[in-house]
């Protein structure tokens, strides 16, 4: 019986995730476009959605047994939705970097609530998914509402997408013309593959890493330059 219980409990927990989940990936393909741009105006119009949506987060910890898949698409869909919503409580405004308070930005406010424990965004971005899961592709995941990030999926990543998902958008950012502008001989490329560029030459250099993704085959010896990062905010 003792048995029974528990895998009823597990099996509605599954339940609401996956309806959670749900209901949070038709939130962004009503507001967000396929390249990433987000119709914030709109999107107000149904915070009470996104908050049912956070409020599940609250109360939600991943369970040890979950895949790793399974984790890393939770905690990117809480980085994202958790973005979204202080976007949201401050639009309008042109960029993130206008959010302050007490004296921290947006990205160490500890806001996040995950699981009945309060996270800053760095903490999830940096202690949790790039410490724990070790996968550069995390910069193309999570997304910092601003245009020179890699483009905000318009829908919520799942333990069954998230490989294929993340890989896509990543061959979407680096080809992205502009983002990034690559020839044979030179790359004109995001800063995050400065800031971060750690995560990106653990099995190589940043140009063996571009040329897994990059539909022009670039020289190894190709000069490489750091645009500017445009931190104006992804609207529409």
């Amino acid at each position: 019986m003792k048995q029974l219980f528990t895998f009823s409990f597990l099996f509605l927990i599954a339940l609401n995730l996956q309806a959670q989940t749900q209901n949070y990936n038709t939130l962004l393909q009503k507001h967000v476009d396929e390249k990433g741009n987000v119709d914030y105006k709109s999107f107000k119009s149904d915070e009470v959605q996104l908050a049912n949506y956070i409020s599940y987060l609250e109360k939600t910890m991943p369970a040890k047994n979950w895949s790793a898949d399974k984790t890393k698409a939770f905690w990117i869909n809480a980085y994202n939705a958790y973005t979204l919503q202080i976007i949201l409580e401050n639009y309008p405004l042109k960029s993130i970097m206008k959010i302050k308070r007490k004296g921290k930005d947006a990205w160490n406010i500890p806001f996040a609530k995950v699981g009945g424990k309060n996270y800053t965004l760095n903490h999830i971005e940096h202690e949790i998914l790039r410490k724990d899961f070790d996968d550069p592709r995390i910069h193309v995941g999570v997304n910092c509402a601003s245009m020179s990030c890699p483009q905000l999926g318009n829908f919520a990543f799942t333990e069954a997408n998230i490989e294929s998902e993340l890989e896509r958008l990543m061959t979407l950012f680096i080809n992205d013309s502009s983002r990034n502008i690559i020839t044979e001989k030179k790359i004109e490329i995001s800063k995050i593959f400065d800031w971060f560029k750690g995560d990106f030459i653990k099995n190589g250099s940043l140009i063996d890493y571009f040329n897994n993704y990059s539909t022009t085959k670039i020289n190894k010896k190709a000069k490489i330059r750091f645009l500017e990062y445009d931190w104006n905010l992804n609207g529409k």
